[in-house]
């Protein structure tokens, strides 16, 4: 079966080829440099290296369907990308596919205040269309660490979670419709954004998560939130990870205006202030930390103080009210990827965990690796308010997935997801059979092969190429 994968070849991507895409795209938008494409086929962790013989950029949904249509004419299969922060292998071409580039598609159109909506190319940014949105009077829910330059399009085409999930939902919550470019090469818009709309398949949240093995996502109609502009924030010292979670569980139900509940732990901490310089954000040492955040229109302080003093279990807190020091203290916790990253090139095993087992499984995570590669170091952090636990390994090889292999089946066997952000990729997908049944990966094969019949659309990523 692999023999029927479009692949890309010297006969396929001869002058001619290359030649017609120019036509579309113009020749300062199609990229064959090796020097210059090398950038768009590693992905950011650097675990996963490619190549690609050319990057096509569209400047429009046009030229993006034009593109699609030479490519499927000639059996030629595509990457799209974004701005390329994945860390699964999902957006990077690992099999020498053409890199379809969707950053020039970056208009963020003007907010509708009334309904408290904004369309969005796919290449705009997150903080792009978080920054459209509070000039206009609104916010946006999601927010990541790397909102500077993670794009939209990749935020729907892996189903981008991040730091407040818990209070306004992933991506796919926030999105109302969609344009795009399905690998049969249909433009389907559907953008009017309605919050009522019982008129069929919701396309728009079957595409959302896709990870462009449907089509490309080049523009979306966005949900916005009204703002919560009190803000405070606080960073919690506790004994163990276990009276972490509980405290991140408890706060959940009881504290309405909680938006944001991060685990970190005393290594990870020790880390980040070693590489960034940092002082410790605690006169002492604690085994767990959590920061939190609440926010409202009024001051949500007295009610996470109170709702603190009712659960009880923290040691220590360091509070803040304004801005600058609240973004001083996320930085302890946005700072561990890069801190982590300067270990050398790591496994990033992102995953879900039930709420009954969070806590034992934290404690149980650095066991099960060390049981199959005594000499790795395990890095734990996440969004703990939705049972999202980052795990982290460094000091093994990028290709060694013995670890991967062994966490995710622990993960997997207590009910959990082994994809909590960033998609399956080609990383988690031998994988996706611990959580999905023969007849949902069925599902997925027969979706694909009605909307990409000549599977051109990222063909190695997601749904088994066999």
């Amino acid at each position: 079966m692999a023999s029927s994968i479009p692949s890309v070849t010297p006969a396929r991507l001869g002058p001619a080829f290359l030649g017609s895409l120019r036509e579309v795209v113009g020749d300062v938008h199609l990229l064959t440099e090796p020097d210059v494409v090398a950038s768009y086929a590693v992905d950011w962790t650097g675990r996963f290296v490619g190549a690609t013989p050319a990057v096509v950029r569209p400047g429009s949904v046009e030229e993006v369907a034009a593109v699609v249509a030479r490519c499927r004419d000639q059996g030629v299969a595509i990457v799209p990308q974004g701005g390329n922060t994945g860390m699964v292998g999902g957006g990077v071409p690992l099999h020498g596919e053409v890199v379809v580039s969707l950053r020039r598609l970056s208009l963020v159109e003007p907010v509708d205040a009334v309904a408290g909506q904004v369309t969005a190319g796919a290449g705009a940014t997150l903080a792009a269309v978080q920054t459209a949105a509070k000039d206009a009077g609104w916010a946006y829910g999601v927010d990541l660490g790397g909102r500077d330059s993670a794009t939209i399009g990749g935020n729907v085409a892996t189903n981008a979670g991040g730091l407040r999930v818990l209070r306004y939902g992933d991506t796919r919550a926030q999105l109302l419709g969609v344009q795009a470019v399905l690998g049969n090469g249909d433009v389907i818009e559907h953008l009017g954004g309605l919050l009522k709309d019982n008129t069929g398949y919701p396309l728009h949240a079957l595409l959302c998560g896709s990870e462009g093995t449907l089509g490309i996502v080049t523009a979306v109609r966005l949900r916005l939130v009204p703002p919560a502009p009190q803000r405070v924030a606080a960073i919690l010292g506790m004994k163990d990870p276990a009276t972490a979670v509980a405290v991140a569980l408890e706060l959940r139900r009881t504290l309405p205006t909680l938006s944001a509940a991060e685990l970190m732990l005393r290594r990870g901490v020790e880390l980040v202030c070693t590489v960034s310089g940092a002082a410790p954000p605690l006169p002492a040492a604690y085994d767990a930390y959590l920061l939190v955040e609440a926010s409202g229109v009024d001051d949500p302080t007295p009610e996470l103080t109170a709702a603190l003093g009712a659960i009880g279990g923290v040691e220590d807190a360091a509070v803040a009210e304004d801005p600058q020091r609240i973004a001083a203290l996320f930085r302890y916790r946005e700072g561990h990827t890069e801190a982590i990253n300067s270990l050398g090139t790591p496994h990033k095993l992102d995953v879900t965990l039930p709420n009954g087992v969070l806590a034992e499984m934290v404690e149980r995570l650095p066991s099960i690796v060390a049981a199959v590669a005594p000499s790795a170091s395990v890095w734990l952090f996440g969004h703990v308010g939705d049972g999202n636990i980052h795990v982290n390994v460094t000091g093994i090889p990028p290709d060694d997935e013995r670890v991967d292999d062994a966490v995710f089946r622990a993960v997997a066997a207590v009910g959990g997801s082994i994809s909590a952000e960033h998609g399956i990729g080609t990383a988690k997908r031998r994988w996706l059979e611990l959580n999905r049944s023969p007849a949902e990966r069925r599902a997925f094969s027969a979706i694909k092969r009605a909307l990409d019949p000549a599977r051109i659309m990222n063909p190695h990523v997601l749904v088994d190429p066999a």
